[in-house]
């Protein structure tokens, strides 16, 4: 294995913005590399040491998903049940309507609207297909604010955000949208304990993750983000904004985790090796994760499956998923799979080669679209040499 591409360009990443980064690559659960460049606070010059809290932002959604697909295991839903039948406010839903000769958009709370034509799917939910979108200020949810004074309690908000339209008919497209915060609130229902504290028992106690937890509107220790400004090349501190952070009670499954690479490669080693922990703490089975990671789109859904860093992938439960490996230009072998996150965290799992990285920076606008396939490339190109 030779990573020497790979640092060449991790050293450069102050250049595209990024003040600091980290990296990091184990297989079989051993760490075959490490890297960390630039800062942590700009303002401070503080120097990047690997220990560093992070925004997950969506990386949270693998971990979600996870959690979810234990009480799969279970036997506590199927995933062709409607959601409906666990949180029943979904029963009966709005959808915007939408023109078949144009690619979806306009805001969910302006017509015209209709009456959905089927269920939602907890599928279609995994699958972001239930037409869910990712619009956080709807009315409805104003509105709970007020009435909790801020709390948000993560069920509620999920029961309540059923009073928002949906942006497409159920199975129609693919969206990226609410659908892993409502599976949060499926996780609560289904365990009958809060996620986070479902997540500590689950899937972090077991797999020794002591610094992974849910951001508070309150303040955390983590590293400063910043905002990359792509019209004048400047990057600006946005004091620990989070914009999913709903409430002092609100526990996004899709957006709310704040970790440390350390802590998260722990998690993606485990994905990358049939379910198993570095300890021997087993969170899924070898199967169930096979079956997270095959592509669920059907050709008109793959048609709204837009990602600009994904060329070459489908999306299966929860999780990109790599189907053409030629069309993606990597050397990663079919079934690689994971997910990113908005301030620049990037997850890959491959459990055909016992291959997990993890990548961290806390950048808005984050340069993913050129960062991240590079950072794969350059990863399985040394495991390749």
């Amino acid at each position: 294995m030779n990573f020497d591409r790979l640092t060449a360009f991790l050293d450069a990443i102050p250049t595209y913005g990024a003040p600091g980064a980290d990296c990091i690559v184990q297989k079989d659960h051993e760490t075959v590399y490490r890297h960390t460049v630039g800062y942590s606070c700009v303002e401070t010059k503080t120097p990047m040491l690997g220990n560093e809290r992070f925004y997950l932002y969506s990386c949270t959604k693998p971990i979600t998903v996870a959690a979810f697909m234990q009480l799969y295991e279970k036997g506590l839903f199927s995933l062709d049940d409607p959601l409906s039948k666990y949180i029943p406010e979904y029963e009966n839903m709005t959808v915007k309507i939408q023109r078949e000769d144009a690619p979806l958009g306009g805001d969910i709370e302006e017509g015209p609207y209709e009456k959905a034509k089927s269920p939602i799917l907890i599928r279609q939910l995994l699958s972001m297909t239930a037409g869910f979108s990712y619009k956080t200020d709807t009315k409805p949810l104003k509105a709970l604010y007020e009435k909790t004074d801020g709390r948000m309690p993560t069920l509620e908000a999920v029961r309540e955000y059923a009073r928002s339209p949906l942006y497409c008919q159920p199975g129609e497209h693919w969206n990226y949208g609410m659908a892993h915060d409502i599976i949060g609130g499926l996780i609560e229902v289904l365990s009958g304990k809060r996620l986070g504290e479902y997540l500590k028992e689950n899937i972090f106690a077991p797999l020794g993750m002591k610094n992974t937890k849910f951001a508070r509107p309150d303040g955390e220790a983590i590293m400063p983000q910043y905002k990359y400004d792509l019209r004048t090349a400047e990057i600006k501190n946005t004091r620990n904004k989070n914009a999913l952070v709903l409430g002092t009670e609100y526990e996004s499954g899709g957006a709310g985790l704040i970790s440390t690479v350390d802590d998260y490669i722990l998690f993606a080693s485990a994905m990358a090796n049939g379910g198993r922990g570095k300890s021997g703490a087993s969170i899924l089975k070898p199967e169930t994760i096979d079956l997270m990671r095959t592509p669920q789109l059907t050709y008109k859904q793959a048609r709204s499956y837009r990602w600009a860093t994904e060329v070459g992938y489908s999306y299966a439960l929860g999780f990109r998923t790599l189907t053409d490996p030629e069309t993606a230009g990597c050397g990663a072998p079919v079934g690689e799979f994971g997910w990113s996150g908005a301030a620049g965290c990037y997850a890959s799992f491959c459990p055909e080669m016992g291959v997990a990285v993890f990548y961290a920076q806390q950048m808005l606008n984050s340069m993913e679209p050129y960062i991240h396939p590079q950072i794969r490339n350059f990863v399985y190109g040394a495991f390749n040499r």
